[in-house]
């Protein structure tokens, strides 16, 4: 016997709510913790005096809790065994720079400063607006584009579901105060192409199906009907990139971790939102439509 999805929507609904709630009680009260990328920071190039991995100096600046620091080696003089680090970090005073440079050459290997510097932001407020306009405007594509393959409803329904997963994923990362880089911008980005993706699969089938049912089927048992049958792909889609997303965050480096994080979040949450939240607010607001009804058992 399947399960009935729709026939326990409050479920859905008052656990979803308590997310959302919760989520916008920590964006509000605890903010996000933002990345150099959005707030600036400071640049402190060593050059060591034998070559030095990345690890090694990763390590090393753990003690200061800068363990996600972004460091980069840029170059190594082959000839004299050399190696350039330069880390990109939060803002540092004198006394903090210092100690972690003198934390390096005891810990790593001796180390002549070239540079210590202030730097500001990558992704400036301006940069900032223009992507926030932009997913506006890619927010407003989808709609129109489910709205004319399919109906207004299952469009602001699946476009409930994005939100749902991008106010989980927010809440996340601002309850834990994860840090927030450029690549969350990317991540956030492909959390909202797999929700919607997810969506679009069982409301594709609902469509099919709504010219096959029964004149005695109701919304509710279109859409845990087509559930039914494309819930195997559902979980199929969402086990091989749960596969790649938690190997990275699990055997990735610890500047991957809050990326692989982000999309480990909203993959769950998405897969969640499109079979249980998305179509329930479907199946409810068809069902309380009279006009619907009719049309529906005419068909």
């Amino acid at each position: 016997m399947s399960f009935d999805v729709i026939k326990h929507h409050r479920w859905w609904f008052i656990i979803s709510s308590i997310l959302v709630i919760a989520s916008l009680a920590s964006m509000l009260t605890k903010g996000f913790n933002f990345g150099i990328d959005f707030t600036g920071g400071t640049i402190v190039e060593v050059r060591f005096a034998q070559h030095v991995d990345v690890s090694q100096v990763r390590e090393d600046l753990k003690q200061f809790g800068l363990e996600n620091a972004i460091i980069q080696e840029s170059n190594q003089d082959q000839a004299s065994a050399e190696s350039d680090i330069i880390i990109r970090t939060r803002n540092l005073d004198a006394n903090e720079s210092r100690a972690i440079v003198d934390s390096l050459s005891k810990n790593v290997g001796p180390n002549e400063v070239k540079r210590v510097e202030s730097v500001g932001a990558v992704i400036g407020s301006e940069v900032t607006q223009h992507a926030l306009i932009n997913l506006a405007v890619a927010f407003v594509a989808l709609a129109l584009y489910i709205s004319y393959r399919f109906e207004y409803k299952i469009a602001l329904s699946s476009l409930a579901a994005i939100f749902h997963d991008l106010f989980i994923v927010l809440g996340v990362f601002s309850f834990f105060q994860l840090e927030i880089d450029s690549s969350f911008l990317a991540a956030i980005l492909t959390v909202v192409g797999y929700s919607m993706n997810e969506s679009v699969v069982i409301f594709d089938r609902i469509r099919e199906n709504t010219h096959t049912h029964k004149r005695t089927d109701t919304f509710a048992d279109l859409a845990n009907a087509s559930i039914e049958q494309s819930i195997h792909r559902s979980m199929y889609t969402l086990l091989t990139v749960m596969f790649a997303c938690c190997s990275l965050y699990f055997f990735g480096g610890d500047t991957t971790k809050n990326f692989a994080l982000c999309m480990i979040v909203g993959f769950i949450s998405g897969a969640y939102s499109a079979i249980c939240v998305a179509t329930s607010i479907w199946a409810i607001w068809k069902s309380r439509n009279k006009k619907d009804l009719r049309n529906a058992s005419r068909a």
